[in-house]
């Protein structure tokens, strides 16, 4: 008996009425977070469900779909014409739904927005241009606030959305994780360890730190506090702000060291207003949310934008977004 001829490159052909969609959507969300335990976490799922929903697609399509050993993560020939399947099919999907969306009624009102300063987010702002695209008679009204006000505001029912720090669950509110923020230790120009040649942990013992106000056991931002503390640090905080802005003006003064997030230090670095100090890993992760209070019932322009913001989180992976 002869034996089966190979399957030619891309020659991909599956039966649809034995394609499950929602492993091709789970499979797109591994590769673009390059790891099963990131893509659970976007998909609100668990490692071993994503692992399984892998497994199963790999078996529907008969064959390996990625390499995943001793840190290797490369996609098998199979896997990249899957992956180019998955994209396409989301593309149509996404295709059908602006021409759905411009058959719908017109949604028009003002969506009041509460934010914390300094999010950055080039996915975030495609979202919000489509967002305007689609909904182009919702004005935006956006204040600027620090993340415990937002949360204030939002608990006493004001009508409003909020993009902010909230690390514990608070009763009355619903949120949504939108970006993950990883913090590292800087220092400014005019700090006498900026032009030391080499800086161990050791030497921020007894610095002086620059701290945000809510840097504070069981605040938005306490594990700052709590890395501080378990490191032994013993120096004096000698200055705090509720925003960041002032916070990175009083380190580039050189008024005392400060917790910085990764991608907000990258320009500064570069223009050396700023250097980042040991350790080489992030010291701390805080989230972002959107929160909104649960039983206050929500304009026509807030149902909208949740809709949408939901449909960003489900497509985008948590590390694309804060890109």
């Amino acid at each position: 008996m002869c034996p089966a001829p190979a399957r030619p490159a891309n020659s991909l052909s599956l039966a649809p009425e034995r394609m499950d969609w929602n492993l091709l959507r789970t499979f797109m969300f591994v590769v673009q977070a390059r790891g099963v335990g990131r893509a659970a976490q976007a998909l609100h799922l668990s490692q071993p469900a994503v692992s399984q929903a892998l497994k199963r697609l790999e078996d529907a399509v008969g064959g390996m779909l990625l390499h995943r050993r001793n840190g290797e993560f490369r996609l098998t020939g199979l896997g990249e014409e899957i992956y180019a399947v998955a994209r396409d099919m989301y593309g149509a999907m996404a295709r059908i739904e602006t021409a759905a969306s411009q058959e719908r009624e017109e949604v028009a009102g003002t969506l009041r927005l509460l934010v914390m300063s300094r999010i950055q987010s080039a996915a975030y702002d495609d979202f919000l241009a489509d967002f305007h695209q689609r909904h182009p008679r919702i004005e935006f009204h956006i204040e600027v606030l620090p993340s415990a006000d937002i949360l204030d505001a939002l608990s006493k029912r004001v009508p409003a959305l909020g993009l902010c720090l909230c690390r514990k669950p608070v009763e009355a509110l619903e949120r949504r994780l939108f970006l993950r923020h990883h913090y590292a230790v800087v220092c400014g120009r005019r700090h006498p360890l900026f032009s030391r040649p080499r800086v161990g942990i050791e030497d921020l013992m007894d610095q002086n730190f620059v701290c945000f106000a809510s840097d504070q056991i069981g605040d938005t931002l306490s594990p700052l506090t709590i890395f501080r503390d378990q490191q032994g640090f013993t120096g004096r905080i000698v200055g705090t702000s509720p925003h960041i802005e002032e916070v990175r003006r009083m380190v580039v003064a050189g008024i005392g060291l400060s917790f910085l997030p990764e991608h907000l230090i990258v320009p500064d670095v570069v223009n050396g207003e700023l250097r980042r100090l040991p350790p080489n890993e992030s010291v701390a992760e805080i989230d972002v949310f959107l929160t909104w209070h649960r039983q206050r019932k929500l304009s026509a322009a807030e149902t909208a934008y949740l809709e949408a913001f939901e449909r960003f989180l489900a497509r985008t992976p948590l590390a694309a977004r804060a890109r």
